[in-house]
């Protein structure tokens, strides 16, 4: 192969590398349609009855985004009548991520009172997107 035609290719696959990058990026934290999944109050050992919404926060003990989206959703259940968070540390429960279908973590859901998963957050959620979620339960 000549030098001129590997660092072409080198650079193809440098600028498809930072398209993906860019692209994946901009996705994190935007609100994702709810799958006909139902969760199982029987999976959050902090599971309380009551409330309209719950956020349910999949965490891992080694990610590094987790802490910020667990201050972010407790504060905004704090400020919201209705609205409870709970948090699923994955490291102790792996069975939950295939049921859940979770992929990264941080990974919200936004849970009715009935069970339905009305949507579904990777990454930071973006607090907008996180209002208009909830407000549509």
């Amino acid at each position: 192969m000549s030098p001129a035609l590997a660092l072409a290719a080198a650079l193809a696959l440098l600028v498809f590398a930072l398209l993906l990058g860019v692209v994946l990026r901009r996705r994190e934290g935007r609100r994702r349609a709810g799958r006909a999944l139902r969760f199982d109050p029987q999976d959050a050992a902090t599971w309380h009855p009551g409330g309209r919404v719950t956020l349910v926060q999949f965490t891992t003990e080694l990610c590094a985004k987790c802490p910020q989206v667990r201050r972010l959703l407790r504060s905004y259940a704090e400020q919201h009548e209705g609205v409870r968070h709970v948090e699923i540390d994955l490291t102790h429960r792996p069975d939950l991520a295939t049921r859940y279908r979770v992929l990264q973590t941080p990974t919200t859901l936004v849970v009715g009172d009935d069970g339905a998963i009305h949507a579904r957050f990777h990454g930071v959620p973006q607090p907008r997107a996180l209002t208009e979620a909830v407000a549509a339960v």
